[in-house]
């Protein structure tokens, strides 16, 4: 029996383990095994949400060891290290408690056919001073960290009668509008909370993005009604400016001025962790794997790459590193691993750009809707963008639920509206 090795627990890397193991591990075919160096999944797109207290992490996260359970497969928490072709096995980190003892030794896993679906990370750009001075919105735990911080400095306000809580996010893509559109939201329900006289005047949230424009792989229309919804929030948008250094007083453009910050977040970029560049595949200046059509590897056709850590052109450009693109990956990635061990040709990835959405939380939605669903390119907004816009993550609960279970999840979500405050308050 063949051994399937999933490294990455993420939008993709979870769809596809919960496909092969419904498939091939509950029937014995074949042993799947997933691997992440966190215990829980949330959507990644949903991080924003969850660093302004929007969304507990606590509640909506799903468990992976629950999940492999009931889906036929086996899950291994722990931190790639290594790829090591020849002997066919991957090589994860010792794991220590916060006393730095060893709970458990380094391990190494054979596999037959290897999967990586890692993700990326923020790409700094090598800019001085944004490691130690900024944060990333990588992962939940980045994320309430910011929560974390994020409250402080309302508390400090509403206790000291400080004049404003300064935020400045660098980046003017998707995470870094949905993140200053929901910061709003988090006042409106702070106020509510008791955090003294807090309102839109005191909170200052300025988005950095050195184009000259937001969100530029979009179109214009919509780069433009994202800056007319911010705008009219509140947010100091600066368009055109490029940030040389991050300081712990704030952000210094190249101008020599000063963005005044109690907390900073960079959004500017993503690109696939360094080490990947250690593993022996063809990668490019963004660490990206290099792939083939079929989803595999250009060295080796029992690794398969999908999500944001892999390079494919198509058209004549690259595949966006975007939640849609890593669940239609999975999708096809899944197919090809059973048509391989079934000695059946392997069909070619295309992908499906069905557009792009930005949601400015309970303020309004907007977007393109492309490929398939309409004939060309077409604007949307308000509640059928916002339809839109959720039914993106419903399409990601039906592929590791199915319909059933992601209706009682629906329920559930609307009983806890009434059952649990508007917003993470700890």
């Amino acid at each position: 029996m063949e051994t399937i090795v999933i490294v990455g627990g993420g939008a993709g890397g979870l769809e596809l383990a919960t496909y092969l193991g419904n498939k091939l591990g509950s029937k014995k075919r074949a042993k799947v095994v997933l691997i992440d160096r966190n215990s829980t999944h949330l959507w990644k797109p949903l991080l924003h949400e969850v660093a302004t207290g929007s969304l507990d992490e606590g509640t909506d996260a799903l468990s992976y060891r629950a999940h492999a359970k009931n889906h036929g497969f086996e899950f291994q928490l722990g931190t790639l290290t290594a790829v090591d072709r020849n002997k066919k096995e991957v090589t994860l980190a010792p794991i220590f408690n916060e006393q730095n003892e060893v709970l458990v030794a380094e391990r190494h896993i054979a596999y037959d056919k290897l999967v990586i679906a890692i993700g990326s990370t923020s790409n700094d750009f090598g800019t001085k001073g944004v490691a130690e001075h900024c944060i990333f919105l990588d992962g939940s735990e980045q994320a309430k960290r910011f929560h974390k911080q994020m409250m402080e400095q309302f508390l400090k306000f509403s206790n000291n009668n400080d004049k404003s809580v300064s935020i400045a996010i660098v980046g003017g893509g998707a995470t870094g509008i949905e993140l200053s559109a929901e910061l709003y939201n988090a006042v409106k329900y702070l106020h509510a909370y008791g955090f003294g006289k807090l309102n839109n005047t005191n909170l200052k949230v300025t988005l950095v993005e050195a184009g000259g424009r937001l969100i530029p792989a979009l179109t214009e229309k919509v780069s433009q009604s994202a800056l007319s919804e911010l705008r009219q929030l509140g947010v100091d948008v600066r368009l055109n400016t490029k940030i040389t250094e991050a300081t712990a007083e704030g952000l210094l453009t190249s101008e020599g001025e000063l963005i005044e910050a109690d907390l900073m977040v960079w959004a500017a970029g993503v690109k696939a962790p360094d080490f990947v560049r250690n593993f022996g595949f063809e990668t490019n200046r963004l660490n990206q794997i290099e792939i083939k059509d079929t989803l595999q590897t250009t060295v080796d056709e029992n690794v398969y790459v999908i999500g944001d850590c892999a390079s494919l052109i198509q058209d004549g450009k690259p595949i966006p590193p975007k939640a849609q693109a890593a669940h239609q990956m999975a999708t096809q990635c899944g197919k090809n691993i059973v048509a391989q061990l079934e000695n059946k040709p392997l069909k070619p990835f295309v992908f499906n750009d069905k557009g792009s959405l930005l949601s400015f939380s309970r303020f309004g939605t907007v977007g393109n809707l492309m490929g398939n669903l309409v004939s060309g390119n077409m604007f949307i907004e308000g509640k059928i963008a916002r339809v839109a816009y959720l039914s993106l993550y419903r399409m990601h609960q039906v592929a590791l639920h199915g319909w059933i279970k992601t209706g009682l999840i629906l329920l559930v979500g609307q009983i806890n509206r009434f059952l649990r405050p508007s917003m993470k308050l700890h």
